[in-house]
């Protein structure tokens, strides 16, 4: 019997929101691993001249890198995106990604080569920015573009599934090669996650290169609406949504960086719990996002995006207190329950995260928007997490922690609101124009 438009529509739709999911989880496997790499080995093997706690910061500092060239990443293939399609920009993120991340699991150490194996760690770490700077907006705007009017609340969902999928990935690696002697590990373990990368990426490459182009995009083609400078025209039309957005995006950005590096560095430092244990509580703490984020989504579709993604982030400013008492126990069972009642909230937000932001801009301008407000903050804020936090450990202790983490919470929900209200006016003020302009579909 022959397919139907409807049919092959929800055929499309599915692959692209697979091939958003899957290619999203490879990169995010690949920036955690990073993440984990730098709390764990790179003071060591990168750094081994340092102090204890420099070595750390010097770590937390290479790989804030790749956060700044995040937003380089954002503008150069949004502006691909935006003007040649997002399926072909998303095949370039992945390869630039995976090359990479190989790249630094054959790095040689600074024992071996001197300070030019950190230079080359530094520029390995950039490229990966650049690539992930690309990545995420894509992969929303090819997900939730595909998908119809009532699903791309769902569908941005599961691109957002990838950040914690790429978070189990890279920690079972760890916890693989983490059992291995300490020599070991610290001479050639700690590569294997890394190398690993080009089998994954080849998977990815395959999947993506079967999707097709985005239903959006292609009708703003026909329209011959697809602008020359799409930086330009989000810049001179969208100022407010963009540094709404980036303030929107905060705790999206920081509290993985938050959990997966600074506190498995805290925890097995200073607190001496074993780097298995650890690694367990974070598994624990990422399949829980996994299993939840499914549920937030289903929750946005009866009360909106923007109330589920408020109520999450308000519940996680009430638990900041008991969290950070938990954690500093230093007993596991704690610290697993103190990250479970913080991720709670947090899921709330983050699933919706992506469909929120891509709802506000326009289609022929939206990969630009979207990633530059999203870069921007990882850049400026999310990235530099890790190192703010040992940064206020060293001279305020688990107080000025908790404060530094409560603040990053209240900025973004305040930042959620006022977009959403901004937003919708411009809505409703185009609407009453007669023109398309900015739309919104989770206003508050």
């Amino acid at each position: 019997m022959p397919s139907t438009p409807t049919s092959a529509s929800a055929r499309s739709s599915r692959r692209s929101t697979t091939a958003a999911f899957v290619g999203t989880a490879i990169e995010w496997y690949d920036f955690y691993i990073f993440g984990t790499a730098a709390a764990l080995v790179f003071s060591k093997v990168f750094y081994p001249g340092a102090a204890p706690g420099a070595g750390i910061l010097a770590s937390f500092a290479t790989m804030w890198v790749g956060f700044l060239a995040r937003p380089l990443g954002g503008i150069v293939f949004g502006h691909m995106g935006d003007r040649v399609g997002r399926k072909n920009t998303l095949v370039i993120t992945l390869f630039l990604m995976g090359a990479a991340t190989f790249g630094i699991g054959l790095l040689p150490t600074y024992g071996q080569i001197g300070v030019a194996a950190p230079v080359l760690l530094v520029l390995l770490r950039a490229l990966q920015g650049l690539a992930v700077g690309g990545e995420w907006g894509g992969a929303v705007l090819m997900a939730t573009e595909n998908a119809s009017e009532g699903k791309k609340g769902s569908a941005g969902m599961w691109v957002q599934q990838g950040s914690p999928a790429g978070s189990i990935l890279a920690t079972l690696m760890f916890l693989l090669v983490g059992t291995l002697p300490d020599h070991a590990f610290l001479s050639w373990g700690w590569r294997v996650p890394f190398l690993l990368s080009a089998l994954l990426v080849a998977v990815g490459l395959i999947i993506r290169m079967k999707v097709e182009e985005s239903a959006d995009f292609e009708a703003a083609k026909e329209k011959d609406a697809v602008v020359r400078l799409p930086l330009l025209e989000v810049l001179r039309n969208a100022p407010g949504i963009v540094a709404l957005g980036m303030g929107a995006s905060i705790m999206g950005i920081a509290a993985a960086y938050f959990n997966n590096t600074f506190v498995l560095s805290w925890t097995t430092t200073e607190l001496n719990v074993d780097r298995q244990t650890m690694l367990d509580v974070l598994l624990v703490i990422a399949v829980l996002q996994f299993l939840l984020q499914p549920l937030a989504a289903k929750l946005s579709e009866r009360f909106g995006a923007a109330r589920v993604m408020a109520g999450g982030l308000l519940l996680s400013v009430l638990v900041v207190v008991p969290m950070f008492l938990l954690i500093s126990t230093g007993r596991p069972l704690l610290i697993t329950l103190g990250l479970i009642l913080s991720t709670l909230g947090t899921v709330l937000y983050y699933a919706m995260l992506s469909s929120f932001l891509a709802s506000v801009f326009p289609a022929n301008v939206r990969y630009t928007g979207v990633s530059l407000a999203y870069q921007l903050c990882s850049s400026l804020i999310g990235g530099a997490t890790p190192l703010i936090a040992q940064t206020v450990l060293i001279n305020a202790g688990v107080t000025g922690i908790g404060i530094f983490y409560g603040v990053m919470l209240v900025l973004t929900l305040v930042c959620v609101i006022a977009l959403a209200r901004l937003a919708a006016k411009r809505q409703a003020a185009a609407e009453a124009a007669g023109g398309s302009g900015l739309r919104i579909t989770a206003a508050l």
